[in-house]
């Protein structure tokens, strides 16, 4: 026993070390476009671009998000809103937006009233509107997220100067209890450690990115790659376009932007629990087994530490204390890009436990119900795996 928990401490002290030098590192390089450099002014000739907003039912958010859209400080640029077949007032909130002074030539409304087979409902909607948009550069975003005025014109600014193809912009993230804090705390915890956005840059590693909130593509590589066709049934349609674009061999950048978009991703510590139900089978391409051995690798990486430091006595503690202080520095390099004070650290080991619980119930959820349900509409599962990128 004595061995075992040595070598347990020795795995985990390696593991969370070697990711925090990594990390201190590689984010260094991620470039950060809220800074002054990049507050760059309107070019003559500046490209078009086209923001294409899907949404379903999107009555609470939708109205603010196209309000901060309609007054981005940027010459150049349509918003193309797809109605999904909302069963709510969205589709009245979008009419009535569209026909505003504000949004005359600006804003162009899509209404979808019934979802092809073969196709995920949001894949299609961003798919339909890019059909439409007249832009040089696609920017696929969400209907709640919060725009403010100089992100496009800086985002530009930053894609031109590193003659990039496709960008994604970190958004801040909005958390209004502890239990989102602790939620969000981790999942930036484990997106750190099984992610490398400081790689992203390097065409030689199989590193991608992709967020929902903000996915900036060159026309000519979206359509290079297939556009939304080729992911018309991919659940992780963001990241698996950044998977596409990054092994098609195109330049990708993952930038910082502080609070240049903001978002609240769900409400309280079950809503994540419940956003994340729908996503986490997939992430693992819907296979049991891999699921069953990322949560027992998840609660070894994560409650190890905690639980090794209290069975161990004297200097086969020290690996659990350098894998716990890798662990707070992570931490503690959150609270500086994020509202999360890293004190949230201490209950990293009940955010560990939602989070097995998570892996678990999207398995059983998905395996049970034969599919996904998502915004209403249930996907079958041979057609999800059929699917997959």
């Amino acid at each position: 026993m004595h061995f075992l928990l040595w070598a347990a401490g020795l795995v985990l002290a390696i593991a969370w070390f070697s990711r925090i030098a990594q990390a201190a590192m590689g984010i260094p390089k991620v470039a950060d476009i809220a800074r002054s450099e990049w507050d760059r002014p309107n070019s003559p000739d500046a490209p078009r671009v086209s923001i294409i907003v899907p949404a379903r039912n999107e009555q609470e958010m939708l109205e603010p998000s196209l309000t901060r859209l309609l007054a981005i400080n940027y010459p150049n640029y349509e918003i193309i809103v797809v109605n999904d077949r909302s069963t709510d007032a969205t589709g009245d909130i979008l009419d009535r937006i569209a026909a505003s002074p504000a949004a005359q030539g600006r804003l162009h409304a899509i209404h979808v009233p019934e979802l092809p087979s073969g196709w995920l409902g949001k894949t299609h909607a961003m798919w339909t509107a890019a059909r439409q948009a007249t832009g040089d550069w696609l920017l696929f975003t969400d209907a709640d997220v919060l725009f403010k005025r100089g992100v496009l014109r800086r985002a530009i600014a930053y894609a031109e100067a590193e003659k990039a193809d496709h960008v994604v912009l970190f958004p801040r993230l909005l958390m209004h209890t502890p239990g989102e804090h602790m939620m969000i705390a981790f999942f930036q915890t484990l997106f750190t450690f099984g992610h490398r956005p400081w790689k992203v840059a390097d065409p030689k590693t199989k590193d991608h990115m992709g967020v929902g909130a903000f996915n900036l593509v060159r026309r000519c590589v979206y359509e290079s790659i297939g556009t939304y066709r080729a992911l018309r049934m991919e659940v992780l349609d963001d990241m698996k376009l950044g998977k596409v674009i990054k092994n098609a061999g195109f330049a990708q950048r993952n930038v910082f932007g502080d609070d240049l978009i903001s978002i609240r991703w769900a409400r309280g510590a079950m809503g994540i629990v419940d956003n994340l139900t729908k996503n986490f089978f997939a992430i693992l391409s819907f296979q049991w087994w891999r699921t069953l051995l990322s949560t027992a690798v998840l609660l070894f990486l994560n409650l190890g530490p905690f639980v090794g430091i209290w069975l161990t006595h004297g200097a086969a503690r020290i690996p659990y204390l350098i894998a716990l202080a890798s662990m707070f520095c992570i931490y503690l390099g959150m609270s500086v890009k994020s509202a999360i004070p890293a004190y949230y650290f201490l209950l990293h080991p009940i955010s560990t436990l939602l989070f097995g619980y998570t892996l678990m119930r999207s398995m059983l959820h998905t395996l049970w119900n034969d599919g996904v349900t998502w915004r209403g509409t249930k996907y079958p599962l041979d057609e999800l795996r059929k699917g997959l990128v």
